[in-house]
C-alpha cells in the first residue's frame, strides 16, 4: 500500500466531547494530548516522513480565557513530550503575539533529525501568506501535504496550511478527537491508497 509522505491532522471536537460528558468545554483539551502521542507513535512506526498538526489558530484565541489557557497548556505539554520522543519539531505560528506560549519559542527553528512534526500554534493563514511581502510564505519549511485527516465531522480545512494543502486528499473522521483510535489512521490510509493521485496531470 502506497503511503503518503506528509499527512496533516486536524484534531477537532475536544469541546463537544467534554460537554457530552458533563465537563466544561475547556476540560476537553487535556484529553487530546495522549491521542496525539499515540498518533505520533503510529506514524513513526509506519515510516511517515512528515506530519503537520493543528494546535490552535489566531481565531481560536477569541474564545474565553479559561479555554485559551487550557489549549495553550495542552500544546506546550504535547510539544515537550513529542520532542522528548525524538521528533524533529517545528512550531509554526506568530511568536510575536502575546498569545504564543513562551515555552515554545525555541521550537520556531527545527531541531533534531527524526520524523518531522510541524505543530501549528497561534497559526493563521493570513499571517502565513503575509510572509510573501518578504519573499516567501512563513510556513515555507513545511512541505506539500499528501493527505489531511480531520476529526469531529467537519468538512472544511479551517485555514489549515492553504498552500501546502492545495492538492491534499481530505479524509473525515466523524468521531471526536479525544476518542481517537489507531483504526482511524489505518482506515484513512487504506482510503488514500485508492485515490487517483494525478495532481492535475
Amino acid at each position: 500500500m502506497a503511503l503518503p509522505k506528509h499527512i496533516g491532522f486536524i484534531p477537532d471536537g475536544n469541546r463537544r466531547w467534554a460537554v457530552n460528558r458533563g465537563m466544561g468545554k475547556q476540560d476537553g483539551y487535556a484529553f487530546g494530548i495522549e491521542p496525539g502521542l499515540q498518533l505520533y507513535e503510529q506514524c513513526k512506526a509506519l515510516g511517515i516522513e512528515e506530519v503537520s498538526v493543528y494546535g490552535f489558530t489566531q481565531d481560536n484565541v477569541k474564545r474565553p480565557s479559561e479555554q485559551k489557557h487550557a489549549f495553550s497548556q495542552a500544546c506546550v505539554h504535547f510539544a515537550e513530550e513529542v520532542t522528548r520522543r525524538g521528533c524533529a519539531l517545528l512550531v509554526v505560528g506568530d511568536e510575536d503575539s502575546e498569545q504564543f506560549p513562551a515555552e515554545l519559542r525555541h521550537f520556531r527553528k527545527r531541531h533534531s533529525s527524526g520524523i518531522k512534526v510541524n505543530f501549528l500554534v497561534n497559526y493563521g493563514w493570513k499571517w502565513d501568506l503575509a510572509g510573501m511581502k518578504q519573499g516567501d510564505i512563513r510556513s515555507s519549511d513545511v512541505s506539500r501535504l499528501d493527505m489531511v485527516v480531520r476529526w469531529g465531522g467537519g468538512r472544511r480545512l479551517s485555514g489549515f496550511l492553504p498552500v501546502q494543502s492545495v492538492y491534499a486528499d481530505i479524509y473525515v473522521v466523524d468521531d471526536y478527537w479525544p476518542d481517537f483510535m489507531p483504526e482511524h489512521l489505518d482506515q484513512a490510509l487504506e482510503w488514500y491508497s485508492r485515490q487517483d493521485r494525478t495532481l492535475g496531470g
